[in-house]
């Protein structure tokens, strides 16, 4: 730095100490623009990180297919409706498809268990051997199921289903009512986390409340038909709906071969299924088209904290024209002195820089705090009202991005620089004489 911008910049911070609470004042744009920056990109990043997660749970080498209602309105008029993936359909994939590593069949409804009196309503899933690693599940006691069940009564239950039921006591060996079968319960799991629904492509799932039978069993015991009441009193009827499989989970070894691989599985659904009533999702575009909302939510985030700036920088301005009229005769003074024109610009542009450096600075000090200041903030709401809050603001945690940080101080330095020069130049501007006879 040259000798007149230091000696511009000493000159700068002691005019604008003789005017502290202006100063601190003009500064306070920039502080809160820059902290906005850092904050809303922090928070929005928190949030992106935690929907990223829960896709990556679902594996990015994996490729999802769900049986789903057709809406047709031929199929909406039968009272017993036949859609879905079918056994010929898992088979045929496993049969044509050689990039498959791994194939998790399921069948899933909801039934009434009960033990001793006491009742729950559980989600009972017809899996295999390799749904537990597949959703990351791990057993408290006992077992899983295993390929030498084949149709065996054998069950394992969810962690919250197991202390539904059995609240007091270790459920392996005990026994439980399904509808009118009965299941030796061999195992529990663990306690897992929800996942949380993405987008319009994948619903919420709640492992807590669930319990797992050999598919083979499931057929055996509880058919691919199944059959509800609707109606209350004598003006009651049954509906019912026939589904052999209820979702596959593929997994191939490399995530460069998943859309290939995506793209072969439809084509073979669709040549042998009349209608759309299955759906592929690929974590892997859900985990592309989140990188793009967030790259969006940022842009978007950016914008809002700039135009914060912007207002900070517009009251800078107009502190630093007051500036000017109060500083006419000292700048009257200076020209008579020598002082060019240019001295005058670089003068005011300098005090200019430093409120919006300092605010800035003092910005990015609070906005590192985001994370401590956020979960403060949370637990206080949450003394004050339990449920103030919705769920999901316990699940996310700020993220700081560093160039969010850099790109706030750059901001607040770059309006700065703008919003001084009008002002630096009609300081310039002013004739040395006029300026002197100002009072």
């Amino acid at each position: 730095m040259s000798p007149t911008w230091i000696q511009s910049l000493r000159l700068g911070v002691k005019s604008l100490m003789l005017q502290k609470m202006r100063s601190a004042l003009a500064a306070t744009g920039s502080f809160i623009g820059t902290t906005t920056v850092i904050w809303l990109v922090a928070i929005g990043e928190g949030v992106s990180y935690k929907a990223q997660q829960q896709i990556m749970e679902l594996g990015a080498t994996n490729i999802i297919i769900r049986s789903v209602e057709p809406q047709s309105a031929e199929n909406q008029n039968e009272r017993v409706k036949s859609y879905g993936l079918t056994r010929a359909d898992y088979k045929r994939i496993l049969s044509n498809v050689p990039a498959i590593t791994q194939a998790v069949p399921i069948r899933e409804v909801s039934r009434n268990f009960l033990v001793a009196g006491r009742t729950a309503k559980v989600n009972l899933v017809g899996s295999s051997i390799g749904y537990k690693g597949l959703n990351r599940l791990e057993i408290a006691r006992g077992r899983w199921i295993s390929d030498q069940d084949g149709r065996d009564n054998v069950i394992v239950l969810a962690d919250q289903t197991a202390k539904r039921l059995f609240p007091f006591e270790n459920p392996v060996g005990k026994k439980v009512g399904v509808d009118s079968d009965v299941y030796t319960v061999i195992g529990q799991t663990k306690a897992r986390a929800a996942s949380a629904a993405i987008g319009g492509s994948l619903a919420a799932r709640d492992y807590a409340f669930d319990a797992y039978i050999p598919i083979e069993t499931f057929r055996h015991r509880v058919g691919d038909q199944i059959m509800t009441r609707v109606g209350e009193g004598r003006g009651f009827d049954f509906v019912g709906e026939i589904i052999e499989l209820s979702q596959i989970t593929l997994t191939v070894s490399n995530m460069n071969e998943v859309d290939e691989t995506a793209s072969i599985v439809e084509r073979l659904l669709r040549r042998y299924h009349t209608e759309e009533d299955y759906a592929v999702i690929v974590p892997k575009e859900l985990l592309r088209q989140a990188e793009r909302t967030r790259a969006m939510f940022n842009m978007l985030l950016v914008v809002i904290a700039g135009i914060s700036l912007l207002g900070g920088g517009i009251g800078i301005m107009n502190i630093m024209l007051a500036t000017v009229t109060e500083r006419t005769r000292e700048i009257g003074i200076r020209r008579a002195l020598g002082a060019k024109r240019d001295d005058i610009i670089q003068q005011f542009i300098t005090e200019t820089l430093v409120l919006t450096g300092g605010g800035g600075l003092l910005g990015v000090i609070f906005g590192l705090l985001c994370g401590p200041i956020f979960r403060g903030t949370r637990s206080v709401l949450d003394l004050i009202k339990p449920d103030l809050l919705p769920p999901i603001a316990y699940t996310i945690e700020p993220r700081i991005a560093l160039w969010s940080v850099i790109l706030s101080v750059l901001i607040s330095l770059i309006v700065g620089l703008l919003f001084g020069v009008y002002p630096a130049r009609r300081a310039a501007m002013m004739n040395p004489i006029e300026a002197l006879r100002h009072e």
